[in-house]
């Protein structure tokens, strides 16, 4: 399956007192579809605040997404955790509600083994007939799968596809010796193209909230041969994707992202403990990016 080149990790919008904004959510789907061009939603992923999210919120959204989505992108479900049995559990719960594939983060906080993370892999994509997509993230969950593992999962056969965080010489390592079909895509914005220049497939974003013409528009110029020009947008689109994950102490995402959709009028509201709002300070500096 081709989850396309362009795929947003989706923010969960919450009211006032922090629960999910169904309103809000509907219109955000409408928005990445129609106004910044995402081909695909990840549904509860991290920068979804999925860590604070309950089991039967994350089966509303997921349920929510599909049916309003309609079919016009793919519905990715963030399922993965750092217990297979669970992960296991809400894969097959997701998988009943319609959704396209899933997000498999790495195991965090318990940094299991290469060979503990394949076991973990393996378990919930035999437990599943949709697409399965990896999530290597190690700035987050403390162990990198490495090359070697991510090669030998990409056998199994449906899992389809990796977002990783890790640097060009492993994505490069990953695309040139996965199993034909397997698609790789960076978990990096400002990574996007220099990944496409070593065979990535496209990228798994959250700039793409506010950019994600831009970068759809990169990314086509890229593939048409227009490298001069892809060259430019990156330049010009490079301080946004820096900005929103070093504004300008390292606020951690979603927060910086939600206060720029929030600008933009686009309302998803704030965070839940244990982040924070961005500060007035932090505030400026991102509504800076976009003058």
């Amino acid at each position: 399956m081709d989850f396309g080149r362009l795929i947003t990790a989706m923010v969960t919008p919450f009211d006032a007192n922090l629960q999910i904004d169904w309103d809000q959510t509907a219109k955000l789907i409408d928005y990445l579809i129609e106004e910044q061009a995402s081909d695909s939603l990840v549904v509860c992923g991290t920068t979804g605040e999925s860590p604070t999210l309950t089991e039967e919120e994350k089966l509303e959204l997921f349920k929510f997404a599909v049916k309003h989505a309609g079919g016009r992108c793919k519905i990715i479900a963030g399922t993965g955790s750092n217990d297979t049995a669970h992960s296991i559990h809400l894969s097959r719960e997701a998988e009943k509600l319609g959704v396209d594939a899933l997000l498999l983060v790495v195991p965090y906080y318990n940094r299991p083994s290469q060979e503990g993370m394949y076991q973990h892999y393996k378990a919930i994509a035999e437990a599943v007939n949709i697409p399965c997509i990896l999530y290597n993230v190690p700035g987050r969950t403390g162990v990198n799968l490495n090359a070697d593992t991510t090669i030998r999962l990409s056998q199994i056969p449906n899992i389809a596809a990796t977002k990783d965080c890790a640097d060009l010489d492993q994505l490069t390592r990953v695309v040139r010796d996965a199993a034909p079909g397997f698609l790789v895509y960076s978990g990096e914005d400002n990574m996007t193209l220099p990944a496409l220049s070593v065979g990535a497939h496209g990228v798994i974003s959250v700039a793409s909230h506010v950019i994600g013409k831009d970068m759809k528009n990169m990314i086509n110029c890229y593939l048409q041969g227009n490298v001069r020009e892809a060259t430019q947008i990156h330049a010009k689109l490079h301080p946004v994707f820096k900005g929103l994950f070093e504004c300008p102490h390292r606020v951690p995402n979603p927060a910086p992202v939600k206060f720029a959709l929030n600008g933009r009028g686009v309302e998803v509201g704030g965070v839940r403990l244990p982040l924070i709002n961005v500060t007035e300070e932090e505030g400026r500096f991102i509504t800076s990016l976009f003058e």
